[in-house]
């Protein structure tokens, strides 16, 4: 999608690509945090300025909600894995190590984008980040209880927490192949925990 953004001066209105701005502004959020990057700075990295952000996007808020969104469409394959008829352990374990990969990545982006928004301080932003994280709670609960109903929520609840383990982690400078041994011992537990050797 194209928007316009009203050039200083005369001319045409210059367009810019609202997804690469979306990927510049997700770049930001994740190397900061949202409350370590302002609408100015924003701007700047997303080729437009203030006043055509808030047009675009409606305020900073609403545009980070677009980033989870984005974010969490694309940073793990959760759909695919989660998917009725795999198997439990098999489909979380590989998850945790998918995860882990994901998370020690880019040095300059480490961690969840949605599992560091929920832990913000901004109300707002931490409010938005949250709603995508149970989405993602949610969906991994729903799948064990299809095989697993009376584990699904701790099975869940310990997913979530070791997945924040490693983001905070990963954002702590800690080697992929430090993260990837601890989703590897998580992925030992989980298949302990629905009774699978």
């Amino acid at each position: 999608m194209i928007d316009k953004e009203k050039s200083k001066g005369r001319g045409r209105p210059r367009a810019f690509d609202r997804d690469e701005a979306l990927q510049k502004a997700q770049a930001l959020f994740h190397a900061h945090g949202y409350e370590g990057v302002g609408v100015a700075a924003l701007a700047e990295a997303m080729g437009i300025n203030p006043p055509s952000l808030y047009a675009a996007f409606g305020n900073k808020a609403a545009l980070y909600e677009e980033v989870l969104a984005r974010y969490h469409c694309a940073a793990a394959p959760m759909r695919d894995l989660l998917a009725p008829g795999h198997d439990p352990a098999e489909a979380l374990s590989t998850l945790l190590r998918k995860a882990a990969a994901i998370y020690a990545a880019d040095p300059h982006a480490p961690g969840c984008l949605v599992l560091e928004g929920a832990r913000g301080v901004d109300p707002e932003a931490n409010c938005r980040a949250r709603a995508v994280l149970d989405v993602s709670c949610t969906r991994m609960r729903d799948f064990v209880a299809i095989t697993h109903p009376d584990k699904a929520q701790v099975v869940s609840d310990y997913m979530a927490a070791i997945m924040s383990g490693m983001s905070a982690d990963a954002r702590a400078g800690k080697t992929a192949a430090q993260i990837l041994a601890v989703a590897d011992m998580a992925g030992l537990a989980i298949r302990a925990m629905l009774g699978e050797r």
